[in-house]
């Protein structure tokens, strides 16, 4: 390893780098939020004007309409279920857009016996823009592909992957 100070095409990859660490946060917060019961911080994540199609569960427009849907979880235990979500892929689009995608396995935590405590797999994607300097969900979409599958048409990115540099 050396000491001598970063190139600038370095510096371009770990401005890169930072940027979507800080996307890998607020995704990794979705999950926690919305299993840990706070609608009010799972909805904050999201751009005021954010589209949300949860498959067949519905699409809702704009962050009010999302935090009406996300109230289901008012009066459930915390981690009642665990969105538990693998394989995270972030594309940073342009300065301040990027694009996501990661796989979820979704788990009940309530005890019935003979019942496996898996609820559903799926896929989430994301569209992601930078408003503030704060980076929020613009669309979202998940893909359920078990037990029953619902993927629309298709994935809507055709994520391609980049190089870190």
């Amino acid at each position: 390893m050396s000491d001598d100070a970063f190139t600038p095409e370095e510096m371009r990859q770990l401005r890169k780098l930072l940027e979507v660490e800080k996307i890998r946060k607020k995704k990794l917060l979705y999950s926690q939020l919305m299993d840990g019961n706070d609608p009010d911080g799972f909805t904050d994540l999201y751009t005021e004007d954010a589209i949300a199609e949860w498959g067949p569960f519905g699409t809702w427009h704009g962050r009010d309409a999302i935090l009406e849907q996300s109230q289901y979880t008012k009066g459930k235990p915390e981690f009642n279920w665990f969105h538990m979500t693998t394989n995270l892929w972030i594309e940073l689009t342009g300065p301040d857009t990027a694009t996501s995608r990661c796989y979820l396995h979704d788990i009940c935590t309530e005890a019935v016996p003979n019942v496996s405590p898996t609820w559903q797999f799926g896929v989430y994607e994301e569209d992601w823009v930078k408003i503030d300097g704060e980076w929020k969900i613009k669309h979202h979409r998940i893909f359920f592909l078990w037990p029953h599958r619902y993927p629309g048409d298709k994935f809507a990115t055709k994520m391609v992957p980049s190089e870190i540099g």
